[in-house]
């Protein structure tokens, strides 16, 4: 048999938004305080073997796993082909536009 919930009188409850709004904001600040406190704790571990170890940074964060950007999206890219009827442009990215579709792309390479 499932669970009778008429035994939990906080799950029929209704919550207005706004209390639930300042529920989410002090848990937000218990996890702040809690994060800072673990925080701390983990510097301190590090910083531990860090000297126990004679680590250098270069141990630690070698230069082959340099942290990158996750994407590029969004990023410009310079143009290639250009129509030189409507000085319209394509960076060869993407769809073709009409005017160069089945077109020799080399006649409007920039």
């Amino acid at each position: 048999m499932g669970p009778s919930f008429h035994h939990y009188p906080y799950i029929t409850m209704t919550i207005s938004y706004d209390e639930l709004l300042k529920q989410r904001e002090a848990l937000d600040l218990q996890i702040n305080e809690a994060r800072k406190a673990a925080l701390d704790g983990a510097i301190s571990q590090v910083r531990t073997l860090v000297a126990k170890f004679e680590l250098t940074p270069q141990d630690v964060f070698p230069a082959g796993r340099v942290a990158r950007p996750a994407s590029t999206t969004g990023a410009k890219v310079a143009p290639k082909y250009r129509n030189p009827a409507t000085g319209q442009t394509w960076t060869g990215r993407g769809k073709p536009p009409r005017w160069i579709q089945n077109e020799n792309r080399e006649q409007f390479a920039i």
